[in-house]
C-alpha cells in the first residue's frame, strides 16, 4: 500500500510539473510583415531567446508559422521564503551579469556586422569552400582573424571582408554531406552515336564531328566525378545509354528500361529530347548544356545547369549599381529590336540610381558606329564606363577601337554581358587595357586545391588536360550527386545554398513548379597582364 501510496504522489508530481510547463509556454501564429525580432520586442525579451525556443525556423518566418513564446499569464503561486528570497536576489543578480555580457557580444556583433561581412563557422566548413565562395584568400582571412591560425571552429564568427558598400550581404554555402551507407543510381543519357560511328578511327571521328568531343569529353569529365565520390564512400550505380541523332533511340529506351528506378537522370544533350523525357518519367532531368530554347521549359521535373541569358544581365546591373558613383555611363547597343529593347532597359534602370542622372544610348549609323559618336558623349574629368548591350561582331569591334583610341587622354572602362563570338577576335591586349569586366558563368581557380586534383586525375586517364566540356561534365555530375549523397531529394537541397566546384557555381532557384533554374554567375575581369581577376 505505502508503494501505491508514492506511485501515485509520483504521478501527481509529474502531471503537475506538466501542467506546469504546459502553461509556461503557449504557441503563436506569425502574422504577414512580423519577425522574429518584432516579435521579440512585443514579448519584451530578446530575439536570440525567442530564436533558442524556435530553433528551426527562420529570422523572417513565413505567415501563419507556428512557433513557442512564452506565456506571460503563468504566475508562481508559491510563498517564498526569506532564504529562498535572498538566494533567488543572489541568482538574479548573477544573471543580470549573464544578460549584461550577452547584450554587449550582442551590440559588438551588431556594430561588426556595419563594416564587414561575417560569417559563423559551419561543421564541415573548409577554408576551400569559404575562399572560393567569398572570393577571398586564406590570407585574407588570416589577416581578419589571427585566431583561424588555430583553424577553423564550428559556432566562431569570422569577418569575412570589409564592407565597401552597404549592400545587404546574404549568402549560404552549400555544405557537402554525405550520409553513411548512401547509395545512389544515375543515368547518363548521351548521344554517342556507336552504331554510326562505329566503322570510323579514333583520329577521323574527332577531327571529322565536334559532337562527338563535346559527348566524349563531358563523359570522361562525369566519369572522374563518379570515382571521386565512390573514394569518399558513396555507393554509386552508373547506367549509361546512347541516345543516337535526333531521338532515334530515346523511345527504345524508354520502351524496355525502367528510367524511374534511377535517382537522377542526366542529359539527354538535345532541347526536344529533354522536354519530351521529362513528360515520361518522374525522376528528375538535369539538363546538361545551355540551349537557346531551354526558356520554353516548363515541365517541374527538368533542372538547367546553364543560366539564362536575360540573368547574364541582370547579373551586371547588380553588379554596376553596387559600384557606381559619378560615373559616365554610355550603352551601346545595335540598332535592332532586342539590342533596343534591352538598351532602354538597362538606361532606364541605372538611371534610377543616385548618383547617376543620364544614360548615353549609343548606336550604329549606316552600320557602323564612327569615333566622334562616342567623343560627343564622353567626358574628360570622369571615368567613363562603356555597356556593350550587343554581340554584333561590327559594333563591338568599333566600341573596342574607340575606346582604347581614347583611353590615353580618358578614363576608359568596357563591360558586357554577352561575351560571345564578336570578342574571339579581339586582341586580349586591348580588352586588358580598358579592364574589360564581363559576366561569366565559368571561373577557374587553377591554384585551388579542387582544380588541380581534378587536373591531375584527368591527366593521369587521358594523356590530356580537361576541355570545358569535360570540367563541365564533372561540375556537373558531382555537384548533383553530391547533393543526393546527403540523403536529402534533389530538390530540397537547393534551397541548403549555392556551391562552387572546378569552374561553375550552381545557384538554384528553389521552386516547388515549374523548371528548376541555374543562376550561379561571376563577375570577371581583365587585369593588365592578361590574367583575369574574379570581383564577384
Amino acid at each position: 500500500m505505502k508503494h501505491l501510496k508514492f506511485f501515485v504522489l509520483c504521478c501527481f508530481l509529474t502531471f503537475s510539473v506538466s501542467c506546469g510547463q504546459q502553461k509556461k509556454y503557449i504557441q503563436y501564429k506569425v502574422k504577414e510583415g512580423e519577425t522574429m525580432r518584432s516579435i521579440a520586442s512585443k514579448l519584451d525579451m530578446k530575439t536570440k531567446d525567442l530564436l533558442r525556443l524556435n530553433p528551426d525556423v527562420a529570422r523572417k518566418p513565413s505567415a501563419n508559422t507556428v512557433i513557442v513564446i512564452p506565456n506571460k499569464k503563468s504566475v508562481t503561486r508559491v510563498q517564498p521564503n526569506k532564504n529562498i528570497v535572498k538566494d533567488k536576489k543572489q541568482h538574479l543578480d548573477s544573471k543580470e551579469t549573464i544578460k549584461e555580457k550577452d547584450t554587449t557580444k550582442e551590440d559588438a556583433l551588431e556594430e561588426l556586422k556595419k563594416n564587414f561581412v561575417i560569417y559563423q563557422v559551419k561543421k564541415g566548413d573548409t577554408f576551400y569552400a569559404l575562399t572560393r565562395f567569398y572570393n577571398v584568400t586564406q590570407a585574407d582571412l588570416l589577416a581578419l582573424n589571427p585566431e583561424l591560425s588555430e583553424g577553423l571552429k564550428t559556432g566562431q564568427t569570422i569577418k569575412i571582408r570589409p564592407i565597401i558598400n552597404k549592400t545587404a550581404t546574404n549568402i549560404t554555402i552549400y555544405e557537402d554531406v554525405i550520409k553513411e551507407g548512401i547509395s545512389i543510381k544515375v543515368a547518363l543519357l548521351l548521344p554517342f552515336l556507336t552504331e554510326e560511328n562505329d566503322s570510323l578511327q579514333a583520329e577521323e571521328l574527332f577531327t571529322r564531328s565536334r559532337l562527338a568531343n563535346i559527348v566524349t569529353d563531358f563523359y570522361l569529365g562525369s566519369e572522374i566525378a563518379v570515382d571521386s565520390l565512390r573514394k569518399q564512400g558513396v555507393n554509386v550505380t552508373v547506367n549509361v545509354y546512347d541516345t543516337g541523332r535526333n531521338s532515334t533511340k530515346l523511345n527504345t529506351i524508354l520502351k524496355d528500361i525502367d528510367l524511374d528506378d534511377n535517382d537522377v537522370i542526366i542529359g539527354p544533350l538535345y532541347y526536344e529530347e529533354a522536354q519530351f523525357l521529362s513528360g515520361k518519367t518522374s525522376t528528375p532531368v538535369v539538363y546538361p548544356i545551355y540551349s537557346k530554347n531551354q526558356s520554353k521549359f516548363t515541365s517541374s521535373r527538368l533542372i538547367k545547369t546553364s543560366p539564362e541569358k536575360e540573368v547574364f544581365r541582370e547579373e551586371l546591373l547588380t553588379f554596376l549599381k553596387d559600384s557606381i558613383s559619378n560615373q559616365n555611363i554610355i550603352v551601346v547597343g545595335d540598332g535592332k529590336s532586342a539590342s533596343d529593347v534591352s538598351s532602354k532597359m538597362i538606361a532606364s534602370t541605372l538611371e534610377a540610381h543616385d548618383s547617376i542622372t543620364k544614360v548615353h544610348v549609343v548606336k550604329p549609323k549606316e552600320g557602323y558606329i564612327p569615333r566622334e559618336r562616342f567623343t560627343n558623349v564622353l567626358k574628360p574629368d570622369t571615368k567613363n564606363w562603356l555597356l556593350l548591350a550587343t554581340d554584333d561582331k561590327v559594333i563591338v569591334s568599333d566600341a573596342i577601337n574607340s575606346a582604347n583610341s581614347l583611353a590615353d587622354s580618358l578614363q576608359m572602362r568596357v563591360f558586357t554581358y554577352n561575351k560571345g563570338k564578336a570578342f574571339e577576335k579581339i586582341d586580349n591586349l586591348k580588352l586588358a587595357r580598358l579592364n574589360f569586366t564581363y559576366v561569366s558563368d565559368e571561373y577557374v581557380d587553377e591554384n585551388s586545391p579542387m582544380t588541380k586534383t581534378f587536373n591531375t586525375q584527368y591527366i593521369k586517364n587521358n594523356n590530356a588536360l580537361p576541355s570545358f566540356y569535360a570540367t563541365k561534365g564533372f561540375d556537373i555530375t558531382y555537384d548533383i550527386l553530391m547533393r543526393l549523397a546527403s540523403g536529402k531529394k534533389l530538390k530540397s537541397t537547393f534551397k541548403d545554398g549555392a556551391s562552387f566546384r572546378v569552374e561553375s557555381k550552381f545557384d538554384y532557384n528553389n521552386t516547388v513548379l515549374g523548371t528548376t533554374e541555374n543562376k550561379g554567375l561571376f563577375i570577371v575581369k581583365y587585369n593588365k597582364d592578361l590574367s583575369l581577376k574574379r570581383l564577384k
